[in-house]
């Protein structure tokens, strides 16, 4: 061999070699997340999507369990220093994440840092109000935002002599339509999921009234619960009454009261916009239709707007510079009109831009699928107030939890309603009370 081909050879063989180190040179970015089923599979291609638009980053899904166990996950991965770039965390954990200084790597300023194209006005203001300072810079990146709707079972009603076309619109109709299906052989009327989501915190929202003082702690940490109000009361009151005769029957603190909508054993079923996936693959043997959520009507002013659950994506300090700019890009690829539209028509969870919306609107979504804009619809109803803009409470997971087990009391018959409802009142301000003494 002459020595020009040798060295041809060794060129060739270099270059070959560094071709291979770039190839498994990827910048990997590992997410937490808190989606499971098919929810979780959708995540795994958005994944795979974004891996497969570029060739610098590698975005690395893992589920971590519900939002419960994927948070406080993150925060023992943080203390040990093994924390992932970005974790899932649900509406309810905002206040906890913004508190924990030197942690979070707020995501308007990473996008800054990182050079990367980022117009907040791009998306939808009643889901970006949620997760912004008070200078109104976004903290963290929406990602699965939904708000609670009603399902009903179009066959049972036009067994019962209702409209398949016209869900009850207030809780007095609610009762009403309710024991017409259940004289048509409807074991239940109703049922919920999330019930301190729906029948507290969103029921607080769509009639204008405080969950707690201080804009429901979105102006300070000194706030205190209003959630055992005359109209609270009367609402939880109305709900223990009609669980006797089954007209609303208690299914559990998730959303565990799937199955009894599924098999037809409740009629209607208030949960997540986002629980329509799991309706459209369950209710094989009857149709479906999604109304709002009902109101009282002696209520002035409702029905006001309604809030959203769902999560965010908040980014961890303690990695390079340019592993946050591979967070940057995932965060423009996942905002994009395509990706969102996709995920909203897959999942029912809120279209989190306005572009994200329109191309949905568009690609005739709506027109194939009547009821899937009604949680859109209910977020923008009308310009949210300082009642009805959300909840920004510390130590609220566990608050939530102290909620539930009143609930549960009322339900069983062993509180009052004005007694359970106090009680959830004192138990969650104790816990507000620690949160901001730990936090100022």
């Amino acid at each position: 061999m002459t020595l020009h081909r040798k060295f041809a050879a060794v060129a060739v063989g270099a270059f070959a070699l560094t071709a291979a180190g770039q190839a498994f040179a990827q910048t990997e970015i590992q997410w937490w997340h808190a989606m499971g089923g098919k929810l979780g599979e959708k995540v795994e291609s958005i994944a795979a999507g974004f891996n497969a638009s570029q060739g610098d980053y590698k975005v690395v899904p893992v589920y971590k369990g519900n939002y419960t166990e994927t948070m406080t996950g993150a925060i023992a991965a943080f203390r040990a220093k093994k924390q992932p770039h970005i974790v899932q965390v649900f509406e309810v954990g905002t206040a906890s994440m913004m508190a924990a200084k030197g942690a979070i790597y707020p995501v308007y300023q990473l996008m800054k840092d990182a050079g990367a194209e980022f117009d907040p006005s791009a998306y939808l203001p009643s889901v970006t109000g949620y997760y912004t300072d008070t200078d109104g810079n976004m903290l963290s990146m929406p990602f699965n935002s939904s708000t609670p709707v009603l399902y009903y079972n179009k066959t049972a009603f036009a067994k019962a002599g209702l409209d398949p076309n016209t869900p009850p619109k207030t809780w007095p109709e609610m009762g009403e339509f309710s024991k017409k299906l259940q004289a048509a052989g409807i074991a239940c009327g109703f049922t919920t999921g999330w019930q301190s989501w729906v029948q507290i915190e969103n029921f607080s929202a769509w009639h204008n009234v405080p969950i707690g003082t201080k804009e429901n702690g979105f102006a300070g940490l000194d706030t205190e619960f209003k959630i055992n109000s005359p109209l609270h009361v009367k609402h939880i009151g109305q709900l223990a009454e009609w669980q006797k005769s089954k007209i609303f029957d208690y299914g559990g603190r998730r959303s565990d009261s799937a199955p009894k909508f599924y098999n037809q054993e409740c009629a209607m079923y208030m949960n997540s916009s986002a629980a329509l996936a799991g309706i459209k693959a369950n209710a094989k043997d009857f149709e479906f239709g999604v109304g709002m959520l009902p109101y009282w009507p002696d209520v002035a002013g409702a029905p006001q707007n309604s809030i959203i659950g769902g999560a965010t994506l908040w980014v961890l300090t303690g990695h390079k510079k340019a592993e946050y700019k591979g967070v940057a890009a995932f965060f423009n690829y996942l905002s994009s009109a395509e990706v969102q539209a996709d995920w909203h028509q897959f999942t029912g969870y809120l279209p989190i831009t306005t572009a994200a919306y329109e191309l949905s609107k568009k690609q005739g979504f709506y027109e194939k699928n009547p009821g899937a804009d009604v949680s859109i619809k209910q977020m923008t109803l009308n310009k949210p107030t300082p009642n009805s803009k959300g909840l920004r409470f510390g130590n609220f997971v566990q608050i939530r939890d102290i909620i539930n087990e009143e609930l549960e009391a009322i339900w069983a018959g062993k509180k009052s309603a004005q007694e359970g409802l106090d009680a959830a009142v004192s138990r969650g301000n104790d816990l507000l009370r620690k949160f901001e003494k730990e936090n100022s």
